[in-house]
């Protein structure tokens, strides 16, 4: 069996069993040297499947159940197969594949502004009750910033916001833009910490129906306005944008106009703050599984593809900070969450929904322990004097608005259907 051949050469720390769809069994690995995983095919199509694009049919034969794993679980299976590849492509046609989905990445990711909000929609507009399932009660739905190594997700993620706002230096007044908004908390905390004005933009209807609840709520409608906007149709200029978790959503054909409207909307003195999915080696393209299911049009640039931009518009790159497995953190917390909560969510979907989102969160973790996927924090401004010279602002503000208790705001956020 070739797959079976190519698995071999793969495999070395701890052990695989793999049974066919004809029932043989075949072993391969040292289960001394790491876990045992058994991986049970029940298609003989699976046999070619696998061997020609196993990035893209391992998550769809997972979903369908025809793929299944016994004596554990998806994530060990995947944390096997990562902690044995690393970088590595997983060998057969994967690295030639590769290749070629690199050379299709331009169409894959133009983003015109219907085809944007759609690919959100695709994601974003699922039922409010899905996200309550796994989120932090603010539903960060991005890297959290883990303190410690016994930090709750809950304190991670305001801890996450904090570490943002002090890397923005705000003053009382300021005028600040949010791309990419989400559920409102990030532009909720900067108002209610910081004193300052926020508008915030999004293409979920989902998100902004539910933000504009929650500034209401909380009495802060006077300095907070979410809007269901596109990042190239907004206008006017602020003192500070900062943009969470949806620079992977732009794309690569529309980088130079991601840029090219921050420094149309950045006041001289101004501040922005770009926090992404970025990963540290040379650029790719997006995992077909991921494309297909999860997140169309997306991608996850490399620091080689983001900092050209900066330099064709003669922005300041004023500071760089790569956060590495706090985001395998991050998911790791979601994923047990997600499957404390599976019979609810097959009740609101199905199996195969469930089946479908546990591969995505255990993946994603993999890629962020073994796979050299990172989020990269990159600071800009317009003016080479806009902030001190050293990085002691930011802490500072940090241990300022460090409260005594973190991680207990805000309340747990109601489902809009």
């Amino acid at each position: 069996m070739l797959l079976a051949r190519l698995l071999r050469g793969i495999i070395e720390r701890g052990e695989l069993t793999l049974i066919d769809a004809r029932g043989k069994r075949h072993c391969m690995g040292d289960r001394t040297r790491g876990p045992a995983v058994t991986m049970r095919l029940h298609d003989r199509r699976l046999h070619r499947r696998l061997l020609l694009n196993p990035r893209l049919y391992t998550g769809e034969a997972y979903m369908n159940g025809t793929l299944t794993i016994e004596g554990g679980t998806i994530y060990d299976f995947l944390d096997l197969v990562g902690m044995n590849t690393g970088l590595s492509s997983i060998g057969g046609w994967d690295g030639r594949l590769a290749q070629v989905q690199k050379l299709w990445r331009w169409a894959q990711q133009y983003n015109p502004i219907g085809r944007a909000q759609a690919n959100v929609a695709h994601h974003y507009d699922l039922s409010g009750e899905l996200y309550e399932m796994f989120l932090d009660s603010d539903r960060q739905y991005s890297c959290a910033y883990f303190e410690s190594p016994d930090c709750t997700l809950e304190a991670a993620q305001v801890a996450k916001k904090r570490h943002i706002a002090a890397k923005l230096a705000l003053q009382p007044g300021m005028r600040v833009l949010d791309i990419g908004s989400g559920w409102g908390g990030m532009a909720l905390y900067l108002a209610r910490t910081a004193d300052v004005h926020v508008t915030g933009i999004t293409l979920s209807a989902e998100q902004h129906r539910l933000s504009q609840q929650r500034a209401i709520a909380e009495g802060l409608e006077d300095r907070v306005q979410f809007v269901m906007r596109d990042y190239r149709e907004e206008t006017g200029t602020y003192d500070r944008i900062v943009s969470v978790g949806m620079f992977e959503h732009v794309g690569v054909p529309h980088y130079r106009t991601f840029f090219r409207r921050v420094n149309e909307l950045l006041t001289d003195d101004g501040v922005a703050l770009l926090h992404t999915i970025s990963h540290m080696d040379p650029p790719a393209a997006t995992n077909p599984w991921l494309q297909k299911y999860i997140f169309p049009g997306g991608y996850c640039p490399s620091l080689s593809e983001i900092l050209p931009y900066t330099e064709q518009f003669g922005l300041w790159v004023t500071d760089v900070e790569v956060l590495r497995l706090h985001y395998a953190e991050t998911l790791r917390h979601w994923r047990a969450r997600f499957v404390a909560n599976w019979d609810k969510a097959a009740e609101l979907y199905d199996e195969r929904f469930c089946r479908m989102w546990e591969f995505y969160l255990a993946g994603s973790e993999m890629a962020f322990r073994h796979q050299g996927q990172i989020v990269a924090q990159v600071q800009i401004t317009k003016s080479v004097d806009t902030l001190p010279i050293t990085r002691d602002y930011m802490t500072e503000w940090e241990r300022a608005n460090t409260p005594a208790r973190a991680g207990t705001e805000p309340r747990r956020l109601k489902s809009v259907r």
